[in-house]
């Protein structure tokens, strides 16, 4: 049974790669056929190798989902982003929720004449290198409101994360900063556990952490980003909103301060 299961894992290397590329590149057709045919021969043994696989490495999907994002934008670490999608009448259908929720964590100016809102997940790898970029601009733009949507998208572990981290919000919200920044920096799948660790380091009462992670408050939170999340069309972590326009990807500190200079000086950026 092993030549089997390493042709699996050579499948779906090709596969993963293939759903990355470039659209209308000519092997991707024909990859996708071996994929395709390979699955319909062993669906079994595929799916238990990809299970197992993203049982170990939870943050492996993130990376996957930003990767494809990245490179069917154009885009490249660090650098500026092509335009995104018009999703401004959306943005404008949610905004009450998405820029004022009383469910939300609001970090910098609570009232900056520009605000961004990231959608991230504890074990999403791109946004652990994000989390340097928010840091820079709660040091560097004075006047920008800058919200957290805890947006758990990778399994269990993000989920019980994110509960516990709304649960930090709900018991002291002047500690969070620090807790997002020891949970998201902690090497290795965020999880219940770790995320307990990190609140009790920031002298959380981890006993009402607990209890308020069963609340509806933290259900209520949790409702609320997914649905955003579904009519703004976001599928991965990070993801971004500036103004009328969305960012996805880790896309830098630089492009994401552009956004935020062309939402104050649109005229200027316009000519």
């Amino acid at each position: 049974m092993r030549r089997p299961t390493i042709l699996a894992a050579a499948v779906l290397s090709v596969g993963l790669f293939a759903s990355s590329a470039a659209p209308g590149q000519d092997s991707r057709a024909a990859t996708e056929a071996i994929v395709k045919d390979y699955l319909a021969a062993h669906p079994d043994e595929v799916g238990e190798l990809v299970k197992g696989y993203f049982i170990k490495h939870p943050e492996a999907v993130g990376q996957i989902l930003a990767e494809i994002l990245k490179r069917r934008q154009g885009l490249a670490s660090g650098a500026a982003a092509r335009p995104s999608p018009d999703r401004s009448a959306a943005i404008a259908g949610v905004s009450a929720d998405l820029f004022s929720s009383p469910h939300q964590v609001t970090l910098g100016d609570p009232q900056g004449d520009v605000t961004l809102v990231e959608f991230f997940d504890y074990n999403c790898g791109f946004c652990k290198r994000a989390l340097a970029d928010t840091l820079a601009l709660i040091r560097d733009e004075r006047r920008l409101k800058i919200v957290l949507k805890e947006f758990p998208v990778l399994g269990p572990g993000s989920v019980e994360a994110a509960r516990a981290a709304i649960a930090a919000r709900i018991q002291d919200p002047t500690k969070y900063l620090a807790f997002h920044q020891a949970l998201l920096s902690a090497p290795g799948p965020a999880s219940e556990q770790k995320a307990l660790n990190a609140a009790k380091d920031q002298g959380y009462d981890v006993t009402q952490l607990q209890r308020d992670m069963a609340s509806d408050e933290v259900s209520a939170t949790l409702a609320e980003t997914m649905r955003l999340a579904t009519a703004l069309g976001f599928s991965g972590t990070p993801s971004y909103v500036v103004g009328d326009e969305v960012v996805v990807g880790a896309v830098g500190v630089a492009a994401l301060k552009e956004r935020i200079r062309k939402v104050r000086a649109p005229e200027r950026s316009s000519r």
